[in-house]
């Protein structure tokens, strides 16, 4: 896989985001030509931040709103991508109960603004249009939701991602399989993940930073939803997804214009008090389980079936649970103990990959 990279023109667009920062710089070991599409980055600390000097884009980013067409279209047009990473989205479900509006605007108006900009491109294009596991009709079951799945979506983020897959199917169907051979050079897959951890989020009401932040400041941490499941997973599994998926598209003569999972194994869909326990068990700390004082619905059960995956494209996790939980706190501890966060990610990077 990395010589396929090597020279590669690739358009992330989030790359200033938590998984936006790790995917530019596997790119950028491997050696591809990175641009980036991006808002400007709000949170302190802020991963990309801290790593931007070693990511060298220059002016080859822009920080822009993808909700702005003409911007966007003038960006990508004058990219000229091979690969695009779609991962600019408003990307939290409580944040979209307090802003509805912008959530949908962002998650499907946005993404079709980017596929609007690409209609026409005179030459190979692989996309990969990131939504979420949240995308399923979720019925609170221990059942692995496959991609042939209902659809649904009880709060607005979920909704609008699940709204995104429809219209990214219809552009496919209206734009990219009629008898213009142009039209034909532009791949256009979705990929659904679950939950990922790993060294560098510092984003709001996340259960991972939110849990580093309590027992870095010696507080107690206070759960909300302990019982809820999720699949957890590093980041650098679905990214590798993700990598996969571009690369076959582009490359292949078969169709891999699908939605296609990346999930953690089946013994990483656990609880949040397990996750939490986990963390503990590296970086000690209290906890205490609190009743949910507001009305916002969150599903209480998730999880992906990875079948289709491991059979059409030959991906498969690699790291479990424990791993990835341990990875992700040694990540942190290093990263206070006055470690660059370039470092950190560089061997976790390494070894994931086998660089």
């Amino acid at each position: 896989m990395d010589q396929f990279w090597k020279s590669k023109k690739v358009l992330i667009t989030g790359h200033s985001g938590f998984k936006g920062s790790w995917l530019s710089l596997i790119l950028k070991i491997y050696g591809a030509d990175i641009y980036g599409i991006s808002l400007q980055p709000e949170l302190n600390p802020n991963l990309y931040e801290l790593i931007q000097d070693k990511l060298s884009f220059s002016s080859k980013e822009s920080f822009l709103d993808i909700r702005d067409r003409q911007k966007l279209s003038k960006k990508v047009n004058e990219y000229e991508p091979d690969i695009v990473f779609h991962m600019a989205a408003q990307p939290l479900v409580r944040r979209s109960y307090l802003d509805p509006i912008e959530t949908w605007e962002t998650n499907l108006m946005g993404t079709l603004n980017l596929l609007n900009a690409l209609k026409n491109i005179k030459k190979k294009c692989s996309v990969v249009i990131i939504t979420t596991d949240k995308v399923y009709k979720n019925r609170n079951v221990e059942y692995g939701y496959r991609e042939s799945d209902e659809l649904g979506g009880n709060d607005p983020y979920s909704s609008s991602k699940a709204a995104c897959e429809l219209a990214v199917y219809s552009w496919r169907k209206s734009f990219c399989e009629s008898d213009n051979k142009l039209n034909k050079l532009l791949s256009i897959a979705t990929a659904r993940s679950g939950n990922v951890i790993g060294g560098g989020d510092w984003s709001i009401d996340r259960i991972v930073p939110d849990t580093i932040k309590a027992f870095k400041e010696e507080k107690i941490l206070k759960i909300r939803n302990s019982k809820h499941t999720r699949p957890w997973q590093h980041v650098l599994d679905p990214l590798s997804g993700y990598m996969m998926l571009a690369m076959h598209n582009f490359i292949s003569e078969a169709s891999y214009n699908e939605a296609f999972n990346f999930g953690p194994k089946i013994e990483s869909n656990t609880t949040v008090i397990r996750l939490v326990k986990e963390i503990i068990k590296h970086w000690p700390g209290e906890f205490s389980e609190e009743a949910q004082k507001d009305s916002y619905y969150e599903a209480e059960m998730l999880h992906l079936q990875i079948d289709k995956s491991y059979k059409l494209l030959n991906w498969y996790p690699k790291w479990g649970f424990e791993e990835s939980v341990q990875r992700t706190a040694k990540w942190y501890k290093d990263f206070y103990e006055n470690n660059s966060a370039y470092e950190c990610m560089l061997n976790d990077i390494k070894t994931f990959f086998k660089i």
